[in-house]
């Protein structure tokens, strides 16, 4: 991923539209468990599901004592209207439980979201419709693995890029604020008394401008996470952010935390990070809490404020944090009320072989 490996790699958006053109070609009639198109198979069904029950209403009255006259009497009214209604009943109880399964199937391709995965349509073995149902689910499937799979790349192309850019704020722009923080201190030294609050001044802009880009630096590069660990990397982003916004955190992190890979270690403290920017952005809240501990097998990330709540919108920041969460098979929550504040859940699987104890206790630094 590094800056000379731009030729071997394409963009994202021409890999998805590879991935549309692709299916487009593949592109095939649904077909049911024979073989059949599935729409002759479905007509078949209820052609064959009506020809039985008028079938069955037939050989009743065939073989039943019961008449109707000519013209049809007052009296007769009643058990023709029953029948009628009987044999309606059955028609669509059939149907019903014949073409069921299908409400189902269009409920989920309404709520379907690719960035919360693993919803699939129940269908059981019931034919044609199974097939069907068994038809969209393999879709969902080959849909949700291209989409983790671009979404991968994408994200693996920006924190490269986030690594450069910090890198160059470090090493160019820093070194250069550096030497000229330097010059101003020596000019300070020499220059006389008029001149000296001018330089003084411009010497904090220097000094101030050069904080900041270390801070950015070190957002867009989180050196810390690499050198100490996840732990020691939260609670530096929880003090970074307090010391910039004045909303103090209160931290529960769990040390005895496993090791969760460096993906995984990433994507939590990605999500961690935006969620306290939102925070500090939108919540107009007066403190903070951030937990990292172990539950069961998984490990839970919660970023909760005391905010103004309210109903969430899915913007880029949101789903920005739902297709770095599908990377790693792990589950994102958020759950705001008014006045009640918001409150972010991560739940990562722990790695195969991990001891999955519970636990809940960690200890709390204000």
């Amino acid at each position: 991923m590094g800056d000379g490996s731009d030729g071997h790699r394409r963009p994202v958006m021409g890999r998805l539209g590879d991935m549309n053109a692709a299916a487009t070609r593949q592109t095939v009639p649904v077909q049911d468990a024979r073989g059949r198109p599935m729409a002759s198979a479905l007509f078949r069904r209820i052609a064959l599901i009506n020809g039985l029950v008028f079938t069955t209403g037939l050989t009743v009255l065939a073989l039943s004592p019961a008449t109707v006259s000519s013209p049809v009497l007052l009296t007769e009214l009643p058990i023709l209207a029953g029948s009628l209604a009987l044999m309606l009943a059955a028609n669509a109880y059939l149907l019903r439980r014949s073409l069921g399964p299908l409400s189902g199937l269009t409920a989920l391709m309404e709520r379907v979201d690719l960035l919360r995965p693993r919803a699939r349509a129940a269908g059981g073995n019931q034919g044609d419709l199974g097939a069907l149902i068994a038809t969209f689910n393999s879709m969902l499937d080959r849909l949700e693995a291209e989409r983790s799979a671009s979404a991968a790349h994408a994200l693996a192309v920006q924190e490269a890029e986030r690594q450069r850019i910090a890198r160059e704020l470090h090493d160019e722009i820093g070194q250069s604020l550096t030497v000229v923080l330097l010059g101003l201190k020596r000019t300070l030294d020499r220059a006389p008394a008029e001149l000296r609050e001018e330089l003084s001044t411009a010497q904090e802009t220097v000094r101030s401008s050069l904080d900041e880009v270390r801070r950015i630096a070190r957002r867009l590069r989180p050196g810390v996470l690499e050198d100490l660990g996840l732990l020691a990397a939260m609670n530096a982003l929880a003090g970074e952010f307090t010391d910039a916004s004045g909303v103090p955190v209160t931290r529960r992190l769990d040390p005895r935390l496993p090791d969760l890979g460096g993906e995984a270690e990433l994507v939590i403290y990605r999500i961690a990070q935006e969620s306290l920017t939102n925070i500090a952005r939108h919540a107009r809240a007066t403190r903070a809490e951030l937990c990292l501990t172990v539950q069961g097998g998984s490990a839970l990330l919660r970023i909760v404020d005391n905010g103004r709540g309210g109903p969430i919108e899915e913007g880029t920041g949101i789903r920005g944090m739902r297709e770095r969460a599908m990377l790693i098979g792990a589950d994102l929550g958020v759950e705001a009320g008014p006045g009640t504040g918001t409150e972010v859940r991560l739940t990562v699987p722990l790695p195969p072989g991990t001891p999955a104890a519970d636990r809940t206790h960690a200890k709390g630094t204000p």
